[in-house]
């Protein structure tokens, strides 16, 4: 069955353009692994910009980036799908930028991955995973304040659509957001059930705040927090690597059942 999301982006692109250009046939293999469903992994900041900074030293931007790169592993060498990061090496992507690369792709599903540091207050008490979805309205304070920060990474300007008419526009906007917000909850749910009793996580560890990189309307997306290195034991931890890999297993098994199992042949 053709699923919602699909027609309304035919409909989007239609609006734009009368016609589009035939993709170039592709060898069978090729084309079996086209199909596959892609997933946009997102380690947070980078370059000038490490993200948080742990007692002893660690940087975010590290810490996130070789999770990203554990976490594609294991999802490339299940077979169920492809995989690209919005940054390869140490430097600095917009917020923007990062949830564009997704739609362009037309990203099945972007998660962003981040190690942040607990607000004031909460530095010695917050320590766990925990995985935020889109609300313009935080559940709380704590996850209010964290969203609040990652978004001065940069001043991301608007979401940009076709040059169709704003009624047109609306109902597009409203349709594409309830059933991406669908989408990413479920991946929160998913993510959350396969990490409980492998990693620890946060009290209330699936929270919802307005993070800017959450804000594309046609792709579920979700934000993991998988430590926070304003926490010693969080900090020691995911500078090791057999930890980092349990952590990526724990991910993996979570979109992969959001995902389902479509396997390349």
């Amino acid at each position: 069955m053709t699923s919602r999301r699909s027609i309304l982006g035919a409909a989007l692109a239609a609006a734009c353009t009368a016609s589009e250009a035939m993709a170039q046939r592709r060898p069978p293999g090729e084309e079996r692994r086209a199909a596959l469903p892609l997933i946009v992994l997102d380690p947070g900041h980078g370059g000038a910009d490490p993200g948080a900074i742990g007692a002893a030293g660690t940087q975010e931007k590290r810490i996130v980036l070789a999770m990203a790169q554990e976490l594609r592993r294991r999802l490339q060498a299940s077979g169920r799908a492809r995989v690209i990061l919005t940054r390869e090496r140490d430097v600095f992507v917009p917020l923007a930028e990062r949830v564009a690369i997704a739609r362009r792709a037309q990203a099945a599903l972007f998660l962003s991955i981040h190690a942040d540091s607990a607000p004031p207050g909460h530095a010695g008490q917050a320590r766990g995973a925990s995985i935020y979805t889109l609300a313009e309205t935080a559940t709380d304070t704590f996850s209010a304040a964290l969203a609040r920060r990652e978004n001065l990474a940069d001043q991301a300007g608007g979401l940009r659509l076709p040059s169709v008419s704003p009624d047109v526009q609306r109902i597009l906007l409203s349709l594409m957001r309830a059933e991406t917000s669908q989408g990413s909850e479920r991946v929160a749910r998913k993510t959350v059930q396969a990490m409980q009793g492998d990693v620890p996580l946060l009290t209330n560890p699936h929270r919802r705040a307005s993070f800017v990189v959450l804000k594309a309307p046609d792709v579920p997306s979700a934000l993991v927090e998988v430590g926070f290195l304003s926490h010693p034991m969080d900090e020691a931890m995911l500078n090791r690597p057999a930890w980092r890999a349990r952590v990526a297993d724990s991910l993996a098994e979570g979109l992969h059942a959001f995902l389902g199992r479509r396997v390349a042949t």
